[in-house]
């Protein structure tokens, strides 16, 4: 089973009013703010990118000073959410020219071999990111990034390690999700099972106990195989006497 879910992170919020051009509510009859022409092109792409409006974002970004490493960046985000992956990489690669250190270019570079189950190539640029910042809280994305690229390739000890390395950075980075910004996470697994097993046992390690509950509660769900030797999982040594685990492994959940 393929699931997909691309997250945009560390964009800033932004309100704004004003007169605005033609779509004033979205499909489901949401009202929108209307964008001021007053404010910058990046200002109104920001805007635009919030609401989905990915080729209303490209055409008002365009707008801004050419050359911008930041603006070419998010060109080629609004391309890659409109799944263009080719002009999304060509704005990706046209950023890091301008900056080659710019580490939010090289990471979205990584989610476009990504998206092509080419795990191989996408580690080797989240790895490039990485140094540049292996330590900054705001790696810890990449680092998500990272295990998930190792986790396609079924190096669960190395996407263990990456995983740890990403909640050491930023406890929340699983359960954040950004609205739009400057650097793509990827959340698209084939094995959600497993997956979600192993955010599971990564919280248990963690102390979080709440959460793996919840992942281990998704992992059944979605079809997990083997479910009477999740108590012997070492990392679930502390969970398997709690009420919650019990009820977990006594109750038959449905597959969704």
């Amino acid at each position: 089973m393929h699931f997909r879910s691309l997250v945009i992170v560390f964009g800033a919020s932004l309100i704004a009013g004003g007169a605005f051009a033609q779509t004033n509510s979205l499909a489901d009859g949401t009202k929108l703010v209307p964008v001021s022409p007053q404010l910058s092109p990046e200002d109104r792409g920001d805007i635009y990118m919030a609401r989905k409006m990915y080729r209303e974002a490209i055409d008002a970004f365009r707008q801004g000073p050419p050359g911008n490493p930041i603006i070419l960046n998010k060109i080629g985000i609004a391309y890659h959410q409109l799944l263009q992956l080719d002009s999304a990489r060509k704005s990706y690669q046209q950023a890091l020219r301008v900056k080659p250190d710019y580490a939010e270019a090289m990471n979205n570079i990584g989610t476009i071999y990504y998206a092509r189950k080419n795990y191989r190539r996408a580690i080797t640029w989240y790895s490039r990111a990485l140094k540049l910042a292996p330590e900054d809280p705001k790696s810890a994305p990449i680092y998500m990034n990272l295990g998930t690229a190792y986790f396609g390739r079924k190096q669960y000890e190395n996407t263990t390690k990456a995983y740890e390395h990403a909640l050491a950075l930023d406890p929340d980075v699983f359960e954040r999700h950004g609205n739009f910004g400057v650097m793509l996470e990827e959340r698209t697994v084939e094995e959600r099972a497993k997956y979600h097993l192993y955010l599971a046992r990564i919280y248990a390690k963690d102390g979080r106990n709440e959460l793996a509950l919840q992942y281990l509660r998704k992992s059944l769900e979605e079809g997990l195989k083997d479910k009477k030797k999740l108590p012997d999982v070492p990392e679930f040594a502390k969970l398997r006497d709690t009420p919650e685990f019990k009820e977990l492994m006594a109750t038959e959940q449905r597959v969704l």
